[in-house]
């Protein structure tokens, strides 16, 4: 597989070349969606890689080993990505995406399956975006903070408009068997949030399963865990890693008071009506 990638436009969403073919998304369109099926939506840098530990985990009840015998990709692959084989997995099939609402397999549209939303406060998105294109070799790095604030306003980024993303899923929400969850939620109170999740999919873990879940699905034991962490990923340098803070408010290091204005601005502007709120700060 050749090393250059480039984004390109498919049906107003932008991809990463040799990572994402329009055949494939094609056929994704169409594919048989199972009653048993899971799936884990994010805009990019909003949490999948937690998903794909908590799903891995409530499924195995709890069994630490279905975590540190496999790969997060190979647990709980990209629906939109060919080379991972969500198509050929068995039942329950779990998985996560990326995928903007208009892209999404029919199927799930008519209420087969589950689909669970997570969402994260925008400015520490701009900010682990900008920080993943600095390291990981599959996209640009960015010129500076400022000009990829820009770009991410703009759309002109990976899965394209974040505010696409979140109004059209969440407009089309009656359409899903489908629960929105927040990123803040997770990294307040773990433990309450993987219950949501068990009760979403009816899922019962007694107390001593559900504590090994909470355990191996904190950012620190994700962090060291060569099977969450994806630390072979082809990266730009040595420094830095896939996995990097994973806190809320980390956008206050980044941002100037200037620029989080004008985001707080467009976001009121943007999201007017919307009715699911942020959470800007751990406090």
């Amino acid at each position: 597989m050749s090393h250059n990638y480039d984004l390109y436009e498919y049906k107003s969403c932008n991809f990463i070349s040799n990572i994402h073919t329009t055949e494939y998304l094609d056929e994704l369109t169409n594919t048989e969606i199972r009653d048993t099926d899971v799936i884990a939506i994010t805009y990019p840098k909003s949490g999948t890689v937690w998903m794909q530990q908590i799903l891995t985990l409530i499924f195995s009840n709890g069994d630490p080993a279905a975590v540190q015998n496999k790969l997060a990709v190979e647990r709980v692959p990209w629906i939109e990505i060919p080379t991972m084989c969500f198509l050929t997995q068995t039942s329950p099939r779990l998985a996560v995406s990326h995928l903007p609402y208009h892209l999404i397999p029919v199927g799930l549209k008519k209420k087969t399956g589950k689909v669970i939303y997570v969402y994260r406060n925008p400015k520490d998105v701009v900010v682990s975006l900008y920080h993943f294109q600095n390291y990981i070799t599959l996209l640009d790095t960015p010129s500076s903070f400022d000009e990829f604030l820009q770009s991410f306003l703009e759309g002109k980024v990976v899965y394209s408009s974040w505010f696409d993303h979140i109004q059209n899923w969440y407009t089309h929400r009656n359409e899903f068997n489908i629960l929105f969850l927040s990123y803040e939620e997770l990294k307040l109170d773990l433990r309450k949030s993987v219950q949501k999740i068990c009760k979403f999919l009816g899922k019962e873990l007694d107390d001593e399963n559900l504590d090994t879940v909470v355990k191996h699905c904190t950012f620190a034991i994700m962090k060291v865990n060569p099977m969450a962490n994806y630390e072979n990923v082809e990266s730009k340098h040595e420094s830095g890693s896939f996995l990097r803070k994973g806190i809320i408010g980390d956008w206050k290091n980044h941002f100037t008071v200037a620029q989080s204005e004008m985001f707080d601005q467009i976001v009121e502007e943007r999201l007017k009506e919307f009715p699911l709120k942020f959470i800007w700060d751990s406090n």
